[in-house]
């Protein structure tokens, strides 16, 4: 508990024991010393709630809880009801210490994520270690990471084998092993060895810093339904005091000038009261933004950033899922999948492959020295000339080497074997004759099928890939994991081209959802109803671009992520139904005389402890 709720809290408790004294006080013996127990209760409980109404009136915002509390609390004792204005007063502060205590709670979660902000870090000077601002940190330094400490900047490990904590990241506890050579991104902790890492980014522009980013400003984007809730709550409450007002004055008149009847002033001012109590929006205005709050801050416990109540509501809706290949079904990296009609052993060819593409940056040349498995002497390699869209021929070992597509053999006048799996193709020629041909697949993550299926059980009705691919292999990946439509060769701007069409196809209320990670996927994020990127792997712009950022990349993460909106948007409107109920419920009564300050009491502060119960059931999710 903080401070500030433990005050709360010894008010409350000291309230209710003055209230309970007053309330069991001989109501026919010594009435000042009764009534001074009940107005000591009311000061305790009540004195933040006047000068906040007072405050109200000063700055012209006078229709607000604390303005219909304080005047029906006030006037039921002016008419002689102590007991009942007490309550009122103490059963609210109740309320707002359930809902202090919630939003704590919710605050939490995103704290833990907070946690991830670096406050230092270590670099070399002199032979020691010296602690600096990261964000004096240049990018190419080289930074130290001792065992227990968070990893300040992204980079890459020079030197070390450690393994990283990543929970505050991806929401997975299982630790990540790291060496020489590997990525790693801030907000990780250091669980083991010494790492030092060469800077990629600045600080600010690193991955925690962004994290951090986007969950700061989450709050700034209200959903349709806080901004309805704001909007009703400034016409519903001045119309209620205008309600209340007309039940205090109309009917005695009524009464006294056309029915020769007696005004019953009391009587009427009475109900006028309760009917304030009653009317007070407490319940939507504090339970729907929180459980928005609770619903973000649960989704960045699992590793899913959603950056806004708005894109939460979005992301409920979502019938139509369109996949980028590269990097969210697949790894986005490539490996040797198979060797064909091989007039050589294989290791042999790959070797020859290898030495030939040892000088070549490209993904598949490094895949092709991966697979060779050893130690490629360069001083074997000579002539190498690469021919752009073709491939490369170069001399190794005295041998002529021609390692390419099909356009690179029948330029060498070879006939080559194609190759019925789908992939890329590394046809391999030495001394001009045939030598056989090396397939190159992207690797399918693992959990691509069920993330597909868990998408149809979330409510998604059509899945797409929108891919720049060949046709052949994009439909054998799409078949493998169960997506329904492929199209293939697309470029950035053909992506677009087709997200509009899907778009047109969708219904009114439905949304279409865009999941990609790279550079050249970020204009189809932005023009999708709702974007998804792929935070570990993904780019800058496909990030910068997206509504909903996931983590660690796990694409079953998108099916937890629409089920945990479709959650708390259940949440939101079960709240706003049932206050909304009881409240009208409870005015009608009110107006006719039938509901007294107690059950005022209920439809006010106790509709507004069950929202916020509920509204609580936000922060949780079950785990993939």
């Amino acid at each position: 508990m903080t401070k500030k709720q433990k005050n709360l809290l010894v008010r409350v408790l000291a309230a209710g024991a003055l209230l309970l004294a007053g309330a069991l006080f001989p109501s026919g013996k010594l009435p000042p010393l009764r009534a001074a127990l009940f107005l000591a209760a009311y000061g305790i409980v009540g004195h933040d709630i006047l000068r906040k109404a007072y405050r109200g009136i000063l700055h012209r915002q006078v229709f607000d809880e604390h303005f219909l509390m304080s005047v029906a609390t006030v006037g039921a004792m002016l008419l002689g009801e102590y007991a009942e204005g007490v309550a009122v007063m103490w059963f609210y502060q109740i309320g707002e210490l359930f809902q202090s205590c919630a939003v704590d709670r919710s605050r939490r979660s995103i704290s833990a994520l907070m946690d991830i902000r670096p406050d230092y870090a270590n670099v070399e000077s002199d032979g020691a270690l010296a602690r600096v601002d990261p964000d004096d940190v240049a990018i190419g330094s080289v930074i130290v990471v001792q065992p227990g400490e968070k990893v300040p900047i992204d980079g890459v490990i020079t030197e070390g084998v450690s393994t990283l904590n990543t929970a505050a990241l991806t929401g997975e506890s299982l630790p990540r092993d790291v060496r020489a050579g590997d990525e790693i991104v801030s907000g990780s902790v250091n669980l083991s060895g010494l790492l030092k890492v060469r800077t990629t980014k600045a600080f600010e522009e690193s991955t925690a810093s962004k994290i951090l980013e986007l969950v700061e400003n989450a709050g700034e984007r209200k959903a349709r339904s806080e901004q309805f809730i704001t909007k009703f709550a400034r016409v519903y409450t001045p119309a209620v005091c205008g309600g209340a007002l007309a039940l205090a004055v109309l009917p005695p008149l009524v009464r006294m000038l056309f029915l020769s009847l007696p005004p019953l002033w009391g009587a009427w001012v009475y109900r006028a009261l309760t009917f304030l109590v009653i009317s007070c929006p407490c319940a939507i205005v504090v339970s729907v933004p929180l459980s928005f709050f609770g619903g973000i801050g649960g989704a960045s416990r699992q590793g899913v950033l959603i950056k806004g109540s708005n894109f939460m509501e979005t992301l409920a809706n979502v019938k139509t899922v369109a996949f980028d290949k590269t990097g969210t079904i697949t790894h986005g990296n490539f490996a040797v999948s198979g060797v064909h009609h091989g007039t050589m052993p294989d290791e042999q060819l790959l070797e020859y492959a290898a030495l030939a593409e040892s000088h070549s940056s490209h993904p598949i040349s490094r895949s092709l020295r991966r697979a060779c498995g050893k130690a490629l002497a360069l001083d074997r390699v000579a002539q190498v000339r690469e021919i752009s869209g073709h491939g490369v021929l170069a001399c190794v070992d005295g041998r002529e080497i021609a390692a390419g597509n099909r356009n690179l053999m029948h330029a060498q006048g070879v006939a080559c074997t194609d190759c019925h799996e789908p992939g890329t193709v590394v046809h391999l020629a030495v001394d001009g004759a045939y030598a056989g041909h090396i397939l190159i697949a992207d690797e399918i993550k693992p959990d691509a099928k069920a993330a597909v299926a868990a998408l149809r059980e979330a409510g998604v009705r059509r899945t797409v890939m929108l891919t720049g691919d060949t046709q052949a292999t994009a439909d054998a990946v799409a078949a493998a994991v169960g997506i329904d439509e492929v199209h293939a060769g697309l470029l950035p701007a053909d992506k677009v081209a087709f997200v509009e069409r899907l778009l047109a196809q969708k219904g009114r209320k439905d949304v279409l959802a865009f999941v990609g990670d790279g550079v050249n996927d970020a204009p189809v994020l932005a023009r999708a109803d709702l974007g998804i990127a792929m935070g570990a792997i993904g780019s800058d712009a496909a990030i910068e671009a997206a509504d909903v950022v996931l983590m660690d990349d796990d694409p079953r993460k998108i099916a937890l992520a629409i089920r945990m909106a479709q959650r708390c948007m259940r949440i939101v409107y079960e709240n706003i139904f049932f206050a909304l109920a009881v409240k009208f419920l409870c005015l009608a009564l009110g107006a006719l005389g039938i509901a007294n300050m107690w059950l005022a009491i209920f439809a006010d502060v106790g509709v507004m402890v069950l929202c916020v119960l509920n509204a609580i059931r936000a922060l949780s999710a079950k785990k993939l």
